[in-house]
């Protein structure tokens, strides 16, 4: 499989491209702009896609995974530099991808929904910041497939480990006292 910079965003103005990727200021104002990001990704799922259940999250982030990886990629070009920092669209594109299944790990009320979404973060934040394993071979891919791909792979790993803590609580907690 080929990963090519798709061409269609070179139709976009450069500036439009730059503040759909940046998010307008925030990525380019705050320091930290990944966390920024991933905070704008976490309201994104609150808003968006919260109601949804996991097939129509899975089916959304498809949808909108193919745009940011040209919008992100076309932003690299217009910048002038691999990757860069200010880009955040891929955090907001990523961080739904976390909470798959998080209605059966969650404690149930709003505390409960609060608490997976701060984990959540987290997680997500040491995983798209350390790139450990393979998620550190996918940001080397091309223009905007690397931008997104790695931060999806880190939210994919946020997942797993979410569910494998909650499997792990919910085993040594059901364990009969002696």
């Amino acid at each position: 499989m080929k990963f090519e910079q798709p061409e269609w965003p070179r139709m976009i103005p450069p500036e439009n491209v730059v503040n759909i990727a940046t998010l307008g200021p925030i990525g380019r104002t705050f320091a930290a702009p990944g966390t920024w990001g991933s905070l704008a990704g976490i309201l994104f799922f609150v808003v968006c896609c919260s109601q949804m259940s996991d097939i129509e999250l899975l089916f959304a982030a498809l949808i909108i995974g193919y745009p940011a990886i040209g919008i992100c990629g076309q932003a690299e070009i217009v910048m002038g530099r691999r990757d860069p920092g200010e880009v955040i669209l891929d955090e907001v594109v990523a961080m739904p991808l976390c909470l798959i299944g998080w209605r059966y790990i969650a404690v149930p009320g709003f505390l409960g929904f609060v608490g997976i979404l701060i984990a959540s973060f987290a997680i997500f934040r040491f995983y798209d910041i350390r790139k450990p394993w393979v998620i550190d071979k996918l940001q080397a891919l091309p223009g905007g497939w690397g931008i997104v791909l790695d931060d999806t792979a880190a939210a994919i790993a946020t997942c797993g480990t979410l569910h494998l803590a909650h499997a792990l609580w919910a085993l040594f907690h059901s364990a009969p006292t002696t």
